[in-house]
């Protein structure tokens, strides 16, 4: 799946072979079955595409059938198709199943040792060379602009092989002979320095058991593997190129602000020790000092059995090859919950059917009759990486009876059909040993426009003054395509700030749920203030279309602007529901930001005028007397406002 692609989009300048004159040397290499093809057999075709690729690359996989289709327009005495796999880490039948899986109208052949991917200067996957009838490389690269790391546009701006295909056959020179490949560097094995000051088995193995096997592991959501040593050192130069761009492993939080029980980042000396191992030819070790494999829970992730599962339906739900030019729309299905009395529940987990291609789900619990979906309960979610926590002891979530249950699915085709039946499991507590409800409850802005080609375009939300005190455990930020940045701060009724969360670079393919390491107790009266920063721009890769305003909407070509929270709260002699205090209320915080223009802390006369209420109060909110309306006044004015009413 293409959201769980690990690597950076780092282009590589091809060493196209020899000199522009000089043709490509004869090779012969064997298909999974054993049957030799030498470059020589296609000498009745004009043209020869020979397309490097890998069964575990996620963007080999959503070209493939492309480059399939694209080899069916033309016959083969004019263009003939070659796959080539040079991993050292792809089995033949591995590459047989690939071929198969993604109906290859073309040989794909087993590249032992890399040495056809030498002889071309072949660095990653895909990666196309494009031959003339002299067998001379004419065109190198990528296939089309569409798919980069981790994001899809709507359809290609440019289709090069295609657009180079037709001008040689046209007998015309190439417009744009090269373009930078991007994707999963070739896994070449190297020869390991017996010297060398780390080795798998002792150093790495632990690291990637402690960071990487969660996920990559069978069946798991990583798109290889990384519990043995021949996939780990075929893996490495892409390991390290990740982990030192801090893409993997996957977290976005700012460490200058709060402490987190999930924090998934990589100490520096972790960094450096696998650095080491690759640069030093990825050495074995000792198969003794390799440490006992790390032991998983299989299925259900709960602790213990589900005491009730739904289906999110009967039947399987599609999942095309392909997304389309608007990609696939988030599906949504009801289930009745059959509850005939209020349920507390003090475990949800939602498991995808078909992790390739399931983005994300959310399940809330819709009571008889909420419209509105801020009056839904979150129930639980699943997202790439995470981690089943359990609720705080003696605390459980509430669904009122006679709710039904929502799905909402977001689907990633992986350039194959797939098909999906995602399931809920609940496990149940007995009221009478509940002391807290656990609420997850948001704020958000819904009447926000970002304008065309805006870069940075700054949305904000406050939540309206908390009416009890409650206990802070969790913060997940949701935005959609254009998601730049996003941050959390604790406002306290005396003005004093806090950032809680901090953001800085929103990735859409992780959403992450930040659990603190010590939960968080937010006094009475303190509001919760998020700031959002969108990139609607022409340098956004993700950006389905830069000359649109984006609104909100449920769609991922849409924008949301909300900051989910996990919040406890006693359960007792409260005549409110939970949710009501989190919810957004006027944004004071906004405003005053906004207001403050010379960023002083406090607003002047001068940065009042306008606001009525406070240039006509001035002097009644300005408590110190020192001309500056500073944010604990203003709080304070309102809430004695509040209580006059």
């Amino acid at each position: 799946m293409l959201r769980l692609f690990l690597f950076a989009a780092v282009a590589f300048s091809i060493n196209v072979v020899g000199s522009a004159a000089d043709p490509v040397a004869d090779f012969a290499l064997p298909d999974a079955v054993g049957r030799e093809h030498s470059l020589r057999d296609f000498d009745e075709s004009e043209l020869v595409v020979v397309a490097f690729l890998g069964t575990e690359c996620p963007l080999a996989k959503l070209y493939s059938a492309r480059l399939s289709d694209l080899a069916a327009e033309y016959p083969v005495s004019k263009v003939q198709f070659l796959g080539v796999m040079s991993n050292a880490q792809d089995s033949l039948s591995e590459i047989a199943a690939f071929a198969r899986r993604h109906e290859l109208s073309f040989p794909v052949l087993k590249d032992q040792s890399s040495r056809v991917a030498d002889l071309f200067g072949a660095q990653r996957t895909p990666q196309v060379f494009l031959l003339d009838r002299d067998r001379v490389v004419r065109y190198s690269g990528r296939v089309d602009d569409q798919h980069l790391i981790g994001v899809k546009r709507d359809k290609p701006t440019r289709e090069d092989l295609r657009v180079a295909i037709e001008q040689l056959l046209a007998g015309e020179a190439v417009s744009k002979p090269q373009c930078d490949a991007i994707g999963c560097l070739i896994g070449r094995r190297r020869e390991a320095n017996p010297s060398s000051p780390v080795s798998y088995s002792r150093d790495v193995a632990p690291i990637l058991q402690l960071r990487c096997v969660e996920c990559h592991r069978d069946g798991e959501i990583g798109p290889f593997t990384l519990t043995s040593y021949d996939e780990a050192a075929g893996w490495g130069e892409m390991m390290v190129e990740v982990i030192r761009q801090q893409r993997m492993p996957p977290w976005h939080a700012s460490p200058k602000h709060g402490e987190f029980a999930n924090d998934r980042s990589m100490p520096a000396d972790e960094i450096e020790t696998i650095a080491t191992w690759v640069e030093n030819g990825c050495p074995q070790g000792e198969a003794a000092d390799e440490p006992t494999p790390r032991a998983f829970t299989a299925g259900w992730q709960l602790p213990r059995e589900p005491d009730q599962v739904w289906a999110m339906s009967d039947e399987p739900f599609p999942v095309s090859a392909y997304a389309g030019p608007t990609g696939i729309p988030y599906q949504y299905f009801e289930v009745p919950t059959g509850f005939d009395e209020d349920a507390w529940v003090e475990a949800a987990e939602v498991q995808p059917g078909n992790r390739e291609v399931v983005h994300h789900i959310i399940v809330y619990a819709q009571p008889p009759g909420a419209r509105r979906r801020r009056d839904w309960v979150f129930l639980t979610a699943y997202v790439p990486g995470l981690r089943f926590d359990p609720l705080p002891a003696r605390s459980a979530k509430l669904v009122p009876a006679g709710s039904k249950f929502v799905f909402e699915q977001h689907y990633t085709p992986v350039g194959s059909r797939q098909e999906d039946i995602s399931r809920l499991g609940v496990v149940f507590s007995d009221p009478s040993k509940i002391d807290d409800e656990v609420v997850t409850t948001e704020i958000g802005n819904v009447s926000f426009e970002i304008p065309p080609n805006e870069a940075s375009h700054v949305v904000t939300a406050t939540s309206r003054p908390l009416n009890r005190e409650m206990t802070l455990l969790s913060m997940s930020p949701h935005m959609h395509l254009r998601g730049k940045a996003f941050r959390y701060e604790l406002v306290e009724p005396s003005g004093r700030r806090e950032v809680l969360l901090d953001v800085p670079a929103y990735d859409f393919n992780w959403q992450t749920r930040y659990l603190l390491k010590q939960p968080r107790r937010l006094a009475k009266g303190s509001l919760i203030h998020c700031r959002a920063v969108f990139d609607n721009s022409a340098s956004n890769p993700a950006n389905p279309d830069p000359t649109q305003a984006v609104r909100w909407g449920d769609q991922s070509w849409d924008e949301m602007m909300l900051g989910y929270f996990d919040v406890v709260l006693s359960k007792d002699g409260q005549p409110d529901r939970p949710s009501k205090p989190v919810k957004t209320g006027w944004d004071i915080v906004g405003e005053f930001d906004q207001a403050d223009r010379d960023q002083t802390g406090g607003l002047s006369r001068r940065e009042v005028r306008g606001h009525k209420l406070l240039e006509s109060r001035f002097g009644l909110v300005d408590r110190s007397g020192d001309e500056q309306l500073q944010l604990g006044e203003i709080l304070q004015a309102v809430a004695a406002l509040m209580r006059n009413r």
